[in-house]
C-alpha cells in the first residue's frame, strides 16, 4: 500500500512540473489566446466540446473555428445567425460532428447570453450549491441546454442524425461527462497559468475529475479506481480519492496526470517510459 503522504508529494511535484509546452498540446490553450473573460468562457465550451479524438485533429479544427470567429468570440456569438453559420462552416467535420452541430453550438451559447448575459450565470441558475458536487447541476444544465429551440439550425427537432446531444451528456446516463467536467475545471479552479478561475461563485471542492482514456488507465495504476468502465461512478471514485490528497481542489491534479498520456506519451506497454516517469515509484504499472 502506498503512503498516502508519499502519493500526495509525487502529485504535487507533478503539478508544480506543469509546463507551457504541455498546455500548447491542449484544447485550453485557445483560451489563453484571448484576455477578456467573456471570450474566454466561449472559447472554453467550445473547445471542450470538440475535445475528443486525437489532440493533433482537435487543435486542428478548433483552429479553424476560432479563425472564422475573428478578434472576439463574444461579439461573434452576439451576431449569431444560423442561416449564415451554416454557410460559414459547411464542410466542417470533427468525427461524429459537423456543421450543423457547431452552429447549434454557437445557437446555443447565445440563448444563454441572450438569457443570462453570461455562460457562468446560465450555468449558475442550474447549480446546487447544497449537493455534495456538480452532479445535479450537470443534470440539469444538460436537460436546459438541450430543451433549447434549435429549429433555426435543423428546420425542427433535433434530428436522430445529429450528433449535438453528444456534447452536452448527462450524470442521470451514467456518462462521465469528461468534456464538461473538463470545461468546468478550466473556469472554476484558481487561475494558476493553466486552468483560468473565472466563476468563482463554484468551489473547485465541488468539480468532478474529467475521465478520459488516459485519466482512466492511469488513475487504475495509481489505484485510484478499480471500475473497468469510465463512466460517472468512476469519475467520483476517482475525485474520492484525489480529494484524500486534497479536500479543497482535489481536480487540481487532472492536467499533470492527463498529460502523462498526452504529451509524455505514457501507455501502459512502453515500459521504458516508467524509468523517466515522476509516478513510477507509486504506479502499479511502473512497479511491475
Amino acid at each position: 500500500m502506498v503512503n498516502g503522504k508519499t502519493l500526495k508529494t509525487i502529485l504535487d511535484n507533478l503539478y508544480a512540473a506543469r509546463s507551457q509546452a504541455h498546455l500548447a498540446n491542449d484544447p485550453l490553450s485557445f483560451c489563453h489566446r484571448y484576455e477578456s473573460p467573456e471570450d474566454r468562457e466561449i472559447v472554453g465550451l467550445i473547445a471542450s466540446c470538440f475535445a475528443y479524438g486525437n489532440v493533433k485533429i482537435i487543435l486542428r479544427n478548433l483552429e479553424a473555428i476560432f479563425g472564422r470567429m475573428g478578434d472576439s468570440p463574444r461579439k461573434f456569438v452576439e451576431g449569431f445567425e444560423p442561416d449564415k453559420g451554416l454557410k460559414l462552416f459547411a464542410g466542417f467535420k470533427h468525427r461524429f460532428n459537423d456543421g450543423r452541430d457547431l452552429c447549434a453550438l454557437l445557437l446555443a451559447i447565445r440563448t444563454m447570453l441572450e438569457e443570462a448575459d453570461s455562460i457562468r450565470d446560465y450555468f449558475l441558475g442550474c447549480y446546487d450549491a447544497t449537493a455534495e458536487d456538480i452532479t445535479p447541476s450537470l443534470i440539469e444544465f444538460s436537460v436546459a441546454v438541450l430543451a433549447m429551440d434549435y429549429s433555426a439550425v435543423f428546420g425542427g427537432p433535433i434530428p436522430k442524425d445529429s450528433y449535438f446531444p453528444f456534447f452536452f451528456p448527462s450524470p442521470a446516463s451514467g456518462s462521465a461527462c469528461k468534456r464538461l467536467c473538463m470545461y468546468l475545471r478550466w473556469m472554476v479552479r484558481p487561475a494558476d497559468g493553466i486552468d483560468l478561475g473565472l466563476w468563482h461563485e463554484i468551489p473547485p471542492a465541488k468539480l468532478v475529475i474529467p475521465v478520459d482514456a488516459h485519466i482512466q488507465r492511469i488513475c487504475g495504476f495509481l489505484g485510484f479506481t478499480s471500475r473497468k468502465q469510465a463512466d460517472w461512478r468512476m469519475a467520483r471514485e476517482i475525485t474520492a480519492a484525489l480529494r484524500k490528497l486534497d479536500p479543497l481542489d482535489p481536480v487540481k491534479y487532472d492536467f499533470s496526470i492527463c498529460h502523462l498520456g498526452i504529451s509524455e506519451k505514457c501507455d501502459g506497454k512502453d515500459l521504458t517510459r516508467c524509468l523517466t516517469c515522476a509516478t513510477s515509484s507509486v504506479c502499479r504499472e511502473g512497479m511491475a
